[in-house]
């Protein structure tokens, strides 16, 4: 396993499971408490877990700290390809709806459907710069980019002219990105204007797929925007924690996990 991976699952574990110890990390892991300690160091230093004692825990207050797309498109690279190839799986028929959110994972799919030999065609709405960019290039694909402010730092259109936009459409699925999942708070985020295009796509699609990586799950964002209730799919990558799996199976939502 390499190291990438192995941290990307401790930070899972920390934060569904709230804390987490040396010893037993390097039991799950087949590694010296030494190349776990590293492990924890890193994750610490990037905000994921709370280094204590023997161990870590989970960063439980409400996050408001954002990412560059530019920083976050390589964080997780192989996961969020994984995820946005099964992700195509719930792409509508031919001459369906969608609803694109911005995020990095989404633009992997938004890469897929444009590189993909599939012949089906969409209309796609998307409030995402680089996605609306990316899905410009097929022409199998009626696309409609969402009009309203630019968040330069995610570079997502917001704002009254998008919700207005949106308040009069329908798809037939929209695929989400969020911060943060929790079995309690749903799905979240750290702007309240992104919450509400999130929100809208959701209300006004007949299903909702989430693209979240493993590294999502466990975490709360300030704004919380969905319900679990709200969700019909969420795909994540085979370091999603077991016991998370099945809470979320438990709330009837439907997992699909990619390797």
């Amino acid at each position: 396993m390499y190291a990438e991976e192995r941290r990307r699952k401790i930070a899972s574990l920390t934060a569904v499971e709230g804390r987490v110890t040396v010893a037993d990390l390097a039991e799950a892991f087949d590694v010296t408490a030494e190349t776990i300690r590293r492990d924890l160091a890193q994750l610490d230093a990037e905000g994921a877990v709370h280094r204590v004692h023997g161990g870590a825990v989970a960063t439980r207050s409400f996050q408001t700290v954002e990412f560059t797309v530019a920083a976050r498109k390589n964080a997780q690279k192989d996961a969020k390809l994984s995820i946005a190839r099964l992700a195509a799986e719930c792409l509508p028929e031919d001459g369906g709806g969608v609803f694109l959110d911005a995020g990095t994972t989404t633009e992997a799919l938004a890469d897929l459907m444009v590189h993909s030999p599939d012949s089906r065609r969409w209309t796609v709405v998307t409030n995402s710069l680089p996605n609306a960019m990316t899905l410009a290039a097929s022409n199998r694909i009626e696309l409609q980019l969402l009009g309203g402010q630019v968040r330069v730092i995610t570079q997502a259109v917001v704002g009254d002219a998008a919700l207005r936009t949106l308040a009069v459409m329908r798809a037939d699925v929209a695929f989400i990105g969020s911060n943060a999942l929790t079995i309690d708070h749903g799905l979240s985020t750290a702007d309240p204007q992104e919450a509400a295009v999130k929100r809208a796509m959701i209300t006004n699609a007949r299903k909702v797929v989430v693209m979240a990586d493993s590294t999502k799950l466990g975490r709360d964002f300030l704004v919380s925007f969905a319900s679990l209730e709200d969700i019909d799919v969420v795909i994540t990558d085979e370091s999603a924690p077991e016991q998370f799996v099945a809470d979320l199976k438990d709330h009837g939502v439907e997992v699909m996990v990619a390797s």
